[in-house]
């Protein structure tokens, strides 16, 4: 009797199943600002069949939330600006106040120009510029 109802739950498990994956997933999520899904997230979107889609679907939500953001970032990613600082300065310089002002807001946020106000002196600079040589 048992045996006969086995393969019509086989479905129930499965959605069970997705059910506890997703609800894991949420704890990660809400645990020290999503600290442990980072790691998570950037392995999906190394995956061929699911990174392009994470890719659209954050690029479509940063145009709903912050258009001028999401035009900066486009354009900074054209001029590959990621890859060398002169064509990053040359990016800055390419992009409208309104979008330079979202982009510098964006990443005073994340703690990219933390770097300089702590070298702030020139001895300071010096140390950072041979440390970054040392570590190369």
């Amino acid at each position: 009797m048992l045996a006969d109802i086995i393969p019509y739950l086989i479905p129930l498990f499965i959605l069970a199943g997705i059910a506890v994956l997703l609800g894991v997933l949420a704890l990660l999520g809400r645990i020290q600002g999503g600290r442990f899904i980072r790691p998570i997230a950037n392995l999906l979107i190394r995956l061929p069949w699911i990174g392009p889609k994470m890719k659209k679907a954050s690029v479509s939500a940063l145009e709903r939330q912050n258009p001028d953001l999401a035009s900066a970032i486009r354009k900074l990613e054209r001029m590959g600006a990621n890859k060398d600082p002169v064509r990053a300065q040359r990016a800055l310089s390419s992009l409208s106040a309104a979008e330079r002002k979202a982009y510098m807001e964006m990443a005073g946020e994340q703690g990219v120009f933390e770097e300089t106000a702590t070298g702030s002196n020139r001895a300071m600079r010096r140390q950072m510029a041979r440390t970054a040589r040392k570590t190369k």
